[in-house]
């Protein structure tokens, strides 16, 4: 079974995580988030995997190459300048001879393919659309069905009091190739806006398959602190990397944690990382491969990257480090701050809530 996974742009709202990270290559528990949605899509018999990609292409194509060390085909199709999500497909039309599955970059779902794609397949659909429920639907663009799932039309964001649904679009598709004739070539155009409106104009076959499985966008910093969380906690059902060292601490070969470490899971502790005596990690927790978290240290409910430092007496809450990091003794770094690759906090540095710091930099305590 094929599928595209439209990868799109930088994800502004992930900065500075993404500015020279792209964002399928963010770590969910150590693994990039495009390695997780491989892993379930495969689960679904779907191992024939197209990428259009945009932003930052080679870090994904260096990593992944053909896919076959993650038991699926890979080719990747890269957008000289943005083409939209609809566009992004019908520059790939050449790849697509059969039914397949579209799938945005940046959503997280334990939806069951299988049998969307067996729904699809008994209504004679041209167009499948999943749909999640959310709490409040006027963020978002609705999406209304006849009692049948046939699709009847999309109201983007009504008021609340008005919405008659609360199920919108989850970024997830079915099609069927006689549809790309719909598309026009080389322009930014969009499934939202454009295909699917025409769709419902022609009255092709275009139903909704509604989910009430686990659902999350992870291109926010507080939906990808959550995703994580959520996996530690058990929320969404999954494979920790590593072994369990004690319960609800999962930790990676090459290890070295001190025994007099004070760690309270859910934890997942990458290979080689070295944790000295008196370092204190409160979960829910992730700890990238090859960090060092000296003695007195806290890290509290926070997402640290590979090869972090955190220096003495150095506190780190709720925060999101990136690769590189290296935060000087007695540094605080306050809830909410996010720290973008290879940035040098000096001894004492104080971040105030919610500080975002871009890659690179250096910050003294002054």
């Amino acid at each position: 079974m094929k599928a595209v996974i439209l990868v799109g742009g930088e994800g502004t709202r992930l900065r500075p995580l993404t500015y020279s990270t792209p964002k399928p290559m963010v770590p969910i528990l150590n693994r990039p988030f495009l390695e997780h949605m491989l892993g379930y899509m495969k689960n679904h018999r779907i191992d024939d995997v197209i990428l259009a990609l945009c932003y930052l292409p080679d870090h994904i194509r260096d990593y992944f190459g053909d896919g076959g060390d993650f038991g699926v085909k890979l080719t990747y199709v890269i957008e000289s300048s943005p083409l939209g999500t609809a566009g992004a497909v019908k520059n790939i039309a050449q790849h697509l001879d059969e039914t397949f599955f579209v799938f945005n970059g940046d959503v997280f779902t334990d939806m069951n393919l299988s049998e969307m794609l067996e729904t699809h397949r008994r209504k004679s659909a041209k167009a499948t659309i999943a749909l999640t429920p959310v709490d409040d639907p006027s963020m978002y663009g609705v999406v209304e069905t006849e009692a049948d799932g046939r699709v009847k039309c999309f109201v983007e964001k009504p008021r609340r009091e008005e919405a008659t649904t609360n199920m919108i679009n989850a970024g997830t598709y079915i099609l069927e190739p006689s549809l790309l004739k719909y598309i026009p070539p080389n322009e930014n155009y969009m499934f939202e806006r454009g295909l699917f409106p025409l769709l419902l104009e022609r009255g092709e076959p275009f139903y909704g398959f509604s989910s009430q499985a686990y659902w999350i966008d992870i291109g926010t910093p507080e939906k990808y602190m959550k995703i994580n969380n959520d996996l530690l906690t058990g929320k969404i059902s999954t494979d920790f990397p590593g072994s369990m060292y004690k319960k609800n601490i999962w930790a990676e070969e090459g290890h070295k944690i001190h025994p007099k470490a004070d760690i309270d899971g859910p934890v997942v502790i990458g290979r080689d990382c070295f944790i000295e005596p008196h370092a204190r990690i409160v979960g829910p927790s992730v700890i990238g491969p090859h960090c060092y978290i000296s003695a007195g240290s806290l890290v509290e409910k926070s997402i640290v990257w590979h090869n972090v430092a955190i220096g003495k007496d150095a506190k780190v809450r709720q925060c999101i480090i990136a690769d590189g990091v290296n935060i000087g003794e007695g540094c605080d770094i306050a809830e909410g701050c996010i720290i973008g690759k290879r940035v040098l906090l000096e001894d004492k540095t104080i971040l105030a809530p919610d500080t975002k710091v871009m890659p690179g930099d250096d910050i003294s305590a002054s």
